[in-house]
């Protein structure tokens, strides 16, 4: 089929690698500016631009989809010249309009980090290590004007991997969501996929913020765990000690030790130790203001009166 690809950090630059070995033809593809980063505030091309490029494929940079506006009206006429039979969508970050959904033949399809309608929203994968879930998937569905609520054409379910972090299991998810995505395209193409309308109760992830990843250490010990888990790497979990906001690494929940008062701090030999509400954890890897991560017992040594603190 002839596609036009819509995407923008790495796991999307993943799935369009796989698409770029397939038997399918890539006309363009539509991912946001550039962003500034770094200490420089240097411009820089997302992945799936920056993957575009190496292999000539033309590169549309709207920074608005909506009509009226002059990318947005620029866009739906390139898209019409174009002519995609679809147009596969991962982590793309713009809504799109009833204006633009209508074009392909076959419509826009995304492939989403969840087994759908559980997270649906910006951030499935860190939803489903806070909630806990046993299982985590992917689902390639068709989108209409709701969020996320389209029928799903494929999808994928399997055991939580253990000790998942954000990265980690994003990471494996794209992989194995890319193979999803080029099967689904195959389907469309062979004229065999089957739209099934999704089923079972919703369940929203939304955007995670900064204030959101404060951590609790009145909660319990493994609330304290998935939640690092599921903020690593961004944007970190952290708390508060004294004046100072400390990023945490994922922690081992320690069930067999006594007990520490919340937030309590204990510094042994080799491994540093906080209090939650039910087990003490043992600090793996902690990012002071301003620092890189380092083992928490390296930071630890350089520390006054640690033990007399409580995180916050």
């Amino acid at each position: 089929m002839r596609l036009v690809f819509a995407g923008t950090p790495e796991p999307a630059a993943i799935a369009l690698e796989a698409l770029l070995h397939s038997e399918h033809e890539i006309l363009a593809v539509i991912t946001r500016p550039d962003a500034k980063r770094g200490r420089g505030r240097t411009l820089h091309p997302s992945p799936v631009k920056a993957l575009a490029l190496e292999h000539g494929i033309e590169v549309l940079t709207p920074a608005s989809l909506r009509p009226g506006t002059e990318d947005g009206d620029h866009l739906a006429q390139r898209l019409k010249d174009l002519a995609p039979d679809c147009i596969p969508v991962v982590a793309y970050g713009n809504l799109i309009g009833p204006n633009l959904l209508d074009i392909p033949q076959h419509g826009w399809v995304n492939l989403h980090f969840s087994v759908l309608p559980r997270w649906r929203g910006a951030s499935p994968v860190q939803a489903s290590i806070l909630a806990g879930d046993e299982h985590t998937g992917a689902s390639v569905f068709q989108i209409e004007e709701g969020l996320d609520t389209g029928p799903v054409l494929e999808h994928f379910s399997e055991p939580m991997p253990p000790r998942a972090t954000s990265e980690s299991l994003l990471e494996h998810l794209s992989h194995k969501g890319a193979t999803l995505l080029v099967h689904t395209m195959d389907a469309l193409e062979a004229g065999t996929v089957q739209l099934k309308p999704q089923q079972g109760e919703a369940s929203y992830a939304a955007k995670i913020t900064v204030d959101d990843a404060r951590l609790d250490f009145s909660d319990n010990a493994e609330v304290i765990d998935r939640k690092i888990r599921a903020l690593t790497p961004q944007p970190g979990a952290w708390a508060l000690l004294g004046e100072q906001r400390i990023k945490f690494g994922p922690v081992e929940v320690l069930e067999d030790e006594p007990a520490l008062d919340p937030g309590s701090i204990k510094v042994e030999k080799r491994r540093v130790l906080v209090g939650t509400a039910s087990h003490a954890v043992v600090l793996g890897h902690i990012q002071p203001p301003g620092k890189k991560y380092m083992p928490a017992i390296d930071w630890a040594r350089g520390q006054h009166g640690l033990e007399s603190k409580v995180f916050a």
